[in-house]
Parts: structure tokens; C-alpha cells; sequence
């Protein structure tokens, strides 16, 4: 079963990004937003293989650039990784 899992909190400033690599699968993904989008500059996402998405309106805010590993979404690309996925689980 795969799982959407939604990160919103920078990986700097608490372990929940840290704790979401811990449990995902090879079928999962992680979107990153909000603040979450700093996990862009997480060294451990480039080595856990998990497919990664970034708001693309976030990513902008904060003037991120966006690695070839990682892809871009807008709010109706989010509503249909929310879709595509068979959990979604956000990481308050």
C-alpha cells in the first residue's frame, strides 16, 4: 500500500522529516511544503530513494532551487498525488 506522506515543517527545526524517511516504503513519496520545502537541502533525501515532491508555491517563496531529484507540484498536482497514492499521512 502506498503512502503520500506530507511533510510542513522544516527538517532544521524539528525530526519529523527524520522520522517520516524512518518509515517509508519503496512505493511511498514525500511532499514537502510550507516550511517543509527546506527539506529540499536535506542531505538524507538524496539518499533514501523516495520519490520527492515540493510545493511548487512554497519552493518559491523561499527561493529554493529545485534538485533534479525532486519534482514540483501546484495545488491541483497536490489534490492528485492525494489521489494517486492509496494513504495520505500528514505530518503534524
Amino acid at each position: 500500500m502506498s503512502t503520500l506522506h506530507v511533510v510542513s515543517h522544516s527538517p532544521f527545526t524539528d525530526s519529523r522529516l527524520d522520522s517520516c524517511l524512518r518509515v517509508c516504503g519503496s512505493d511511498d513519496a514525500i511532499l514537502l511544503c510550507g516550511d517543509g520545502a527546506y527539506g529540499l537541502r536535506h542531505p538524507a533525501l538524496l539518499t533514501k530513494g523516495v520519490k520527492v515532491f515540493v510545493l511548487a508555491e512554497d519552493s518559491l517563496a523561499r527561493n529554493l532551487p529545485l534538485p533534479d531529484w525532486a519534482d514540483c507540484v501546484d495545488y491541483p498536482g497536490f489534490v492528485q498525488l492525494s489521489i494517486d497514492y492509496d494513504k495520505v499521512n500528514t505530518w503534524l
